[in-house]
């Protein structure tokens, strides 16, 4: 019934914002804001009435959650860096249609997830601020995805991608796009190194990491990309344990995907870490190779965080 149209990985960082404001970062990330502007004008292109952001700053400590709202509004100041984004208006609004649907879906393919419509919980800014430079004249409506997974299995992450994506496909009357907001690497510059690293990623070995998965990507390798994600998640610093990753390749169709990645915006540092904006084709797919649930969570922490 509808139509998953474009899935991309996206970049977020609060120096887009900055960016726009008066002062010594005026137009430093003018590279990553016209990328998110070039990505909306795809998704209007393609027809898309509705943006599924999987965001890294929306922390959660069990299940899987969807912020569908019927409507956001308000001003924002980030706790991590209020020197960064400072009293930041936003307004869209939400989907609590497609939420209750996908929640529903995921729920029943086995990864619990909850919708939450009647809420005063604002979105976190991995969507506020991709949603500040793709959405500002409020064209598509926004659903926000927890994927600051603390003690949740990669796996289970997959399967919710491509549970969300089962539900738009067989359930919805309408076309979606399912963003990644997350960087690659996410090793922020140690206190007090901030300024000396604002355009540098934090160490030679994580940005020959992110380089060599970006070639990946850009090659269609996603097998060995699958194969690797748990120990490039943990050794890498992926921001929110990549699950915003997971999340985006089990809707792609996790190792069976062979699309490669076109790049909107090249990789760049920011605070020591490594970003990107990335779209991927969206093909069809069987999801047999999607991975099976895990049996238990007896393991510890970082198994829970990172293995497959």
């Amino acid at each position: 019934m509808g139509k998953l149209a474009l899935v991309g990985k996206i970049t977020h960082v609060p120096s887009m914002y900055l960016s726009e404001l008066d002062g010594p970062r005026k137009g430093t990330r003018q590279d990553a804001i016209d990328g998110h502007i070039e990505i909306g004008r795809r998704c209007r292109e393609l027809g898309v009435d509705t943006i599924v952001v999987f965001d890294t700053h929306w922390l959660v400590n069990a299940n899987y959650h969807l912020n569908c709202a019927p409507h956001f509004q308000g001003t924002y100041t980030s706790n991590e860096l209020p020197h960064f984004i400072k009293n930041m208006p936003f307004e869209c609004p939400g989907n609590p249609e497609l939420g209750r649907l996908m929640a529903k879906v995921a729920t029943e393919m086995g990864v619990e997830t909850l919708a939450h419509a009647e809420t005063t919980l604002d979105p976190e800014y991995g969507t506020l601020v991709p949603m500040r430079y793709m959405n500002a004249d409020q064209h598509f409506k926004v659903i926000s995805v927890s994927a600051l997974c603390t003690v949740h299995y990669l796996n289970d992450s997959a399967r919710l991608g491509w549970a969300l994506r089962k539900a738009v496909e067989d359930h919805y009357d309408g076309t979606v796009a399912f963003l990644a907001s997350g960087s690659l690497s996410h090793r922020f510059a140690q206190n007090g190194l901030a300024p000396e690293y604002a355009f540098k990623i934090w160490s030679p070995f994580l940005e020959q990491l992110d380089r060599r998965v970006v070639e990946m990507w850009q090659q269609g390798q996603w097998a060995d990309f699958c194969a690797m994600l748990p120990e490039y998640a943990s050794k890498g610093h992926g921001e929110g344990f990549m699950h915003d990753t997971a999340m985006m390749l089990g809707a792609l169709g996790w190792s069976e995907y062979a699309g490669p990645a076109e790049i909107i915006t090249p990789y760049f540092g920011a605070s020591g870490t490594g970003q990107i904006n990335a779209l991927f084709p969206v093909t069809p797919v069987s999801g047999r190779a999607i991975p099976a649930a895990q049996a238990s969570a007896a393991d510890g922490y970082t198994a829970i965080s990172t293995r497959l």
